[in-house]
């Protein structure tokens, strides 16, 4: 695997390991919401999932055509910037709707992590055949701010984990 790829993986990996840390003392509490409009562990921690699951279907789409597919630049970089932010500040979003549609309800915490083993599994085998070429070749597509590439997109992963960390802290205490 690329250099920087595996290091943004890792990253994900020791960041997804410490949320899951957090998660497994509180997994008695797996189902409680705070209150209605509030959601509870296990929907915090499907949603990443959801969202996860969903942009590696659509890198894998792209990816075979990855070599025909066009090289960011300067306006993805800026996009990111703004994502970034967004993602830091505290803002509330909704959930895009195919993310709301696609994510799951588990029947535990173990079969969720299950899930995001697996998922996490296939992420790192599509990350192992691009190639040093390839980096800057536009193959994700972020819902608001479009087309990124595959670093910019494990960097969003990132920023989303912690855009929600904020929400579980506030579950567990």
């Amino acid at each position: 695997m690329n250099t920087q790829l595996d290091k943004l993986f890792n990253s994900l990996e020791t960041q997804r390991h410490q949320l899951l840390r957090l998660a497994n003392g509180a997994a008695d509490r797996f189902n409680d919401s705070p209150s209605n409009n509030k959601w509870s562990l296990h929907q915090i921690l499907a949603h990443l999932v959801a969202a996860e699951k969903l942009s590696i279907q659509y890198l894998g789409k792209k990816i075979q055509g990855i070599d025909s597919a066009e090289d960011s630049g300067i306006a993805e970089n800026l996009k990111m910037i703004v994502l970034k932010a967004s993602q830091r500040l505290p803002l509330k979003f909704n959930a895009p709707k195919p993310i709301v549609a696609s994510t799951m309800t588990y029947n535990s915490l173990e079969e969720l992590i299950t899930e995001w083993d697996h998922t996490r599994a296939a992420l790192k085998m599509l990350l192992e055949n691009i190639k040093d070429d390839q980096l800057k070749r536009k193959v994700f597509k972020h819902v608001i701010v479009g087309k990124l590439n595959i670093l910019q997109a494990l960097q969003f992963l990132r920023e989303h984990i912690n855009h929600h960390l904020p929400q579980v802290k506030r579950l567990l205490k």
